[in-house]
């Protein structure tokens, strides 16, 4: 799950209604309080009525919609009764398994996720099978819409990041999506923040929505510490290696404003010795896969990324932002800098501004409502051993979600045929066609000269060390 299933503030989740079903899993969750979004948002939702809920990114804003979403499901019908729009194929997937977890004690529950960067053929078969819930991106549920897609007992309607998917120019999908849908539906909004084309949406499409606003203030705020050096445009490549030698963050997300300087930086980076990773736009998206699975699970400790790459990217534990490039809008660099300071931690933005990027200083610091320290460059001398010493592989396994293999079938297996210590297993993320599992150098090397596959649920999988 992502942080937004970490319980928080609320402590009233027995009395809002929820199915046993619901109650079970939360329960088996550790949930005993529900965040203010939650906690505000769930009695309105179960109720059925429309909302637009705004809080901050990482608020619980999945587990508060998935909740009423699963329990006003009828699983017995095998037709799509609920669509939840995402910005990009990472957060779909994320909301996607959220849902799935969530929905774990409702027997046959079928979640799809309609994203580009897959082949639309298997997508296709699955919808033809029956799903429940479709979550996906408007570009791939409005090309399965034109092909034919059922969507005549849509109950509930989500979209998810509302503003970054109209800032991403959905806007035109995502209403032809609303339009196809039955007139009595609950729909819902959900967003960081409220400009004024969500304000419009919601006044086309939603019928007397209430709203909840979060605000963060006190122990709700992230406590992120926001620094920013000023730099000569030629100094900041010198500059980020400073940094990230003196802050020595055990995971960074390094923003440029351009592809190319995000294959520059990386290079750079590279060069100096630090397991770092590039994520742009004319990535693959099996290799977009790769260079994700590696970050989420602490084998590259550093992501250089567009903008438009990192979107809806919900990485747990981030220790550091890094805007090499500034921000070019106050509501980029909150959403930038909200990537850290998640679930309680503390959080770490720094910024390199140039002479000609100060004037936006000023309306970032006030949108981010927190004082940006003005720093020098950190000048002391380097560690002796850079920050490149990673101890963690990512290990491939030829078989997913598809295949039937959940994350115990695939921990039985390492501990069981293969030997591994349970202690050296780290993340298991499972796709449709393939999993990914962090592990240990010396054991991903040690599998692999044993063998080149490993059995599992009694067929033997492909094993490869993702480079």
């Amino acid at each position: 799950m992502t942080t937004d299933s970490l319980p928080s503030e609320h402590p009233d989740i027995a009395h809002l209604g929820l199915s046993e079903a619901s109650l079970r899993v939360l329960r088996e969750l550790g949930f005993s309080r529900l965040t203010p979004i939650q906690a505000r948002s769930l009695p309105v939702l179960l109720r059925g009525e429309d909302l637009v809920g705004q809080s901050a990114t990482g608020s619980g804003k999945t587990v508060a919609f998935a909740l009423p979403l699963l329990d006003h499901l009828d699983a017995d019908q095998r037709m799509l009764q609920a669509l939840v729009l995402c910005p990009t194929r990472e957060l779909a997937n994320q909301v996607a398994a959220a849902i799935r977890t969530l929905g774990r004690h409702r027997p046959g529950l079928r979640v799809l996720v309609l994203a580009g960067g897959m082949p639309s053929g298997p997508q296709r078969k699955a919808l033809q099978e029956g799903v429940h819930v479709v979550v996906g991106t408007p570009g791939r549920v409005q090309d399965h819409l034109d092909r034919g897609l059922d969507v005549a007992q849509v109950r509930t309607v989500v979209l998810d990041e509302a503003d970054r998917m109209l800032d991403m120019g959905f806007q035109e999908s995502v209403e032809k999506i609303l339009r196809a849908l039955p007139v009595e539906r609950q729909t819902l909004f959900f967003s960081a923040t409220f400009p004024p084309s969500i304000a419009a949406m919601s006044r086309n499409w939603q019928r007397k929505p209430q709203h909840v606003t979060i605000a963060e203030s006190g122990s709700e705020k992230p406590a992120i510490r926001h620094i920013v050096h000023l730099v000569a445009v030629e100094e900041r490549q010198a500059a980020l290696d400073a940094v990230l030698r003196s802050h020595a963050p055990t995971s960074a997300l390094v923003f440029c404003n351009l592809k190319d300087s995000v294959r520059d930086v990386a290079a750079a980076l590279a060069r100096a010795g630090f397991a770092v990773e590039a994520l742009h736009g004319d990535l693959e998206q099996r290799d977009r896969d790769r260079v994700m699975a590696k970050f989420r699970n602490g084998t590259t400790p550093f992501l250089v990324a567009t903008d438009v790459a990192a979107r809806g990217l919900d990485i747990a534990g981030l220790a550091a932002v890094i805007n090499y490039e500034f921000a070019s809008t106050p509501d980029t660099y909150v959403h930038r800098t909200g990537r850290t300071g998640r679930a309680g931690a503390p959080g770490l933005a720094i910024s390199l501004v140039t002479p000609r990027d100060v004037d936006r200083l000023k309306a970032c610091e006030k949108a981010a409502e927190s004082a940006i320290e003005r720093l020098p460059v950190p000048t002391s001398a380097p560690p002796k051993s850079v920050a490149a010493a990673v101890a963690l592989d990512t290990l491939f396994i030829s078989g997913g979600r598809k295949d039937k293999l959940r994350p115990s079938d695939i921990l039985g297996a390492l501990t069981g045929e293969a030997g591994v210590a349970a202690t050296e297993i780290g993340r298991i993320e499972i796709s449709d066609r393939f999993t990914y599992v962090a592990m240990p150098q010396r054991v991903v090397a040690r599998l692999l000269a044993k063998s080149p596959g490993l059995r599992i649920k009694g067929r033997t999988f492909r094993l490869e060390r993702v480079q």
